[in-house]
């Protein structure tokens, strides 16, 4: 049948341009049936064998977590940067001759290298918020476990810097590969940048939880986690999902050295402290009342208690008391036993507020309403941008905040190098403001180019970096404003290089 050019669409069907991949359904299928089988989109032949019970003579087996091209990302740490330098960019950098913080553009594996010549051991804190590997994020390609074949299948994939990116789309057959050869260089070089007292915490979901840990304890020791933080980041559902609406990210904690690491502790809020009072005024002042049982039993501590209104009390059953009956007496004598008003309750024994902490042990479950959230960070970003949204999944300030407040003293430094639209820096600054500090901070992003359809790339930006610097500068500006208001013009002329940048590029 001939068509003509004059053809209206709607008269035929259209032909679809791609041919009907039969291989792929055959290895979904295959995977339905044996998951174990099929790796990172490719066909395990020897796990099949096992699937389908036949199983061979393994010499030595390990447990460790690898992946393909593993061996050529540990090369690619300890390779050297040769050739590679940073230019001064004055007509972009504020007070340079007297600030301390850093704006680096550039391939942060490379930056991280150069760092070490300096910094080695010298940052306190890093925090990153590295892509997701949700099928939609960019990953870098370094170029060093990839067979000639597929670096040629690659060469287009440049952004406008030159700089090597590729879409790690879940079809690929390389979907956690490409992710895992991405981050291990980068943990690993950060890592001996550290103090002996560092830390690092990394934002993760779902979709690399699993690999991230595993990676982690691989270049940081297992012995050296800390926590699994949970972050509740959305605080109502999206109804169109189909199962679950995800509303939590975490956010995994190492030390570089967990003997040498302090934690500072949460400062006590007025809520808590409000709980305390003086209801016999006790002489050592305000106090409220804990729970005397506690299980499982253990059988000297059960025991009849008589109030001092007669009536006699056993501890509820499958519990037992805290104390002895001995100590439990010895805390009577002391009035650290509470009966109630009339003398009639259940004993609890009196715990003072000047005897406890000043700060608070942090939980793992960290709460939007202390936090912040994304929806509340983005509004807030968009405020110091005029109106104009950039980013539609920022960190919030106060999450940033809390945990520098934990493990960073005045004059740290922290370091991001995923650091996207900067508020890690923000968080910095406006912590400085709020108790004096002089801690400086070191930023460095890939100048990723902004969609040409985005409101970002329409405003004049035409890469994430110019907007993670005009948001220190701006944020900056804010805080040295409210600042003014609350010290003399001498300590504020003192203060400026906390809220300025020295910015460099490749």
């Amino acid at each position: 049948m001939e068509v003509t050019e004059n053809t209206q669409d709607n008269e035929y069907p259209k032909v679809q341009q791609e041919l009907y991949n039969t291989d792929n359904e055959n290895l979904q299928k295959l995977a339905s049936l044996f998951p174990a089988a099929v790796k990172d989109g490719q066909l395990d032949i020897d796990a099949l064998k096992e699937e389908l019970g036949q199983f061979e003579e393994i010499t030595a087996e390990k447990y460790e977590l690898t992946w393909a091209g593993k061996q050529n990302a540990k090369k690619e740490a300890r390779k050297n940067p040769l050739g590679k330098t940073l230019k001064f960019c004055p007509e972009e950098s504020q007070y340079p001759e007297t600030t301390e913080n850093l704006y680096i553009e550039g391939d942060n594996l490379e930056v991280l290298k150069l760092l070490n010549k300096n910094y080695r051991g010298a940052i306190k804190m890093i925090y990153i918020d590295p892509p997701y590997n949700t099928g939609n994020d960019f990953v870098y390609n370094d170029n060093f476990s990839m067979t000639q074949e597929e670096s040629e299948q690659t060469q287009g994939e440049r952004d406008e810097y030159g700089e090597r990116l590729i879409k790690n789309s879940k079809d690929s057959a390389r979907y956690h590969t490409n992710w895992l050869n991405m981050m291990y260089p980068r943990l690993k070089t950060a890592k001996d940048l550290l103090t002996e007292d560092g830390i690092i915490f990394i934002s993760i979901d779902d979709n690399e939880i699993e690999n991230l840990k595993k990676l982690c304890n691989e270049v940081f020791d297992e012995s050296n986690f800390i926590a699994c933080i949970i972050w509740e980041r959305a605080y109502s559902p999206v109804n169109l999902k189909k199962h679950f609406s995800e509303n939590h990210d975490f956010i995994l904690c190492y030390a570089k050295n967990i003997d040498g690491l302090v934690c500072n502790g949460l400062k006590r809020s007025d809520d808590a402290n409000d709980r305390y009072k003086n209801p016999d005024n006790d002489p050592r002042g305000m106090w409220k009342s804990s729970d005397l049982s506690v299980g499982p039993i253990i059988k000297e501590k059960v025991y009849e208690i008589i109030t001092p209104s007669g009536r006699k009390t056993m501890p509820p059953e499958g519990y037992c008391w805290r104390l002895t009956k001995e100590r439990f007496q010895e805390f009577v004598n002391d009035n650290r036993i509470w009966f109630g008003k009339d003398g009639n309750n259940v004993p609890s024994i009196k715990r003072f507020l000047s005897e406890v902490k000043n700060t608070i042990t942090p939980m793992t479950i960290w709460k939007y309403s202390e936090v912040g959230h994304t929806q509340d960070a983005k509004q807030k970003l968009k405020d110091i941008f005029d109106g104009a949204s950039y980013f539609d999944y920022p960190k919030s300030v106060d999450l940033i905040k809390r945990m520098l407040e934990l493990y960073v003293d005045n004059n740290s430094l922290i370091l991001d190098y995923f650091s996207g639209s900067s508020t890690t820096a923000h968080a910095c600054m406006q912590l400085n403001s709020e108790d004096g500090g002089n801690r400086k901070f070191i930023m460095i992003q890939l100048p990723e180019a902004t969609d040409e359809t985005s409101e970002a790339f329409k405003s004049g930006y035409k890469n994430i970096c110019e907007i993670g610097k005009e948001r220190i500068r701006r944020a900056g500006k804010k805080i040295k404003t409210r600042l003014n208001k609350a010290i003399s013009n001498l300590n504020l002329e003192k203060n400026l290089k906390k809220f300025q940048i020295l910015v460099l590029k490749f």
